[in-house]
């Protein structure tokens, strides 16, 4: 028998999985947890073969509670069952060391059948997963305030320009000169490839620059 364990924080979810998978002669459903620290605590008491794990949960999310179960139970498999399938969660769930990544509008027997493919040692994942995974090593595109950060000053006199200020208001509540005010603005262009203080502002409110730095 394969002993599964499921954690996701949608009761609905669970008991479909549970009523599913009680169907399968080969599986058994030893428990089920509500978040990512009740499903470590549940793997150390119940050991079970597969963990189905969901990737955001309150208290622990699945790719924390991934990571400390592959620590201290490598034979465990574990199948990330999700909503999700952008690089954002799909890499970070693998290093993680899930063996398995689906999404959940998957056919309950194809479910099944990533069961025991993880038993067998073979990894399972959806084809989303399969791309996100084979984009892992091409360069990110960053966006120019990420390739050139603002410096804080910029990202004060960027807030102020956003307001609708003139450089005279801008200077006034910065406590700096107009001409510094303008050197800011003259680098907060070059850095954002923008033209001018309507395409800064835009760009701004696009890329939530819009709040001063703070400091």
């Amino acid at each position: 028998m394969i002993r599964v364990l499921i954690a996701d924080d949608h009761h609905v979810v669970r008991r479909g999985l549970r009523f599913f998978l009680m169907t399968q002669k080969d599986m058994d459903i030893v428990g089920e947890a509500t978040n990512g620290k009740e499903a470590i605590e549940m793997t150390e008491s119940l050991k079970p073969d597969v963990v189905l794990m969901d990737l955001v949960m309150p208290e622990m999310d699945g790719i924390q509670a991934t990571k400390r179960i592959k620590t201290k139970y490598p034979q465990i498999q574990i199948l990330m069952l999700t909503s999700f399938s952008d690089r954002d969660h799909v890499i970070p769930a693998l290093r993680a060391g899930a063996a398995g990544y689906q999404l959940k509008d998957i056919e309950p027997d194809d479910l099944a059948d990533s069961i025991r493919k993880l038993m067998r040692g073979e990894n399972t994942l959806h084809p989303e997963a399969t791309t996100q995974l084979a984009k892992e090593n091409e360069p990110i595109e960053l966006s120019p305030h990420e390739e050139h950060p603002l410096t804080p000053r910029e990202q004060d006199v960027l807030s102020e320009l956003t307001k609708g200020k003139s450089n005279r208001e801008i200077a006034s509540s910065l406590f700096v000169t107009e001409k510094t005010v303008k050197t800011h603005i003259s680098n907060i262009f070059t850095k954002l490839h923008v033209q001018d203080r309507t395409q800064a502002a835009l760009y701004a409110v696009k890329h939530g620059l819009t709040e001063s730095s703070g400091q």
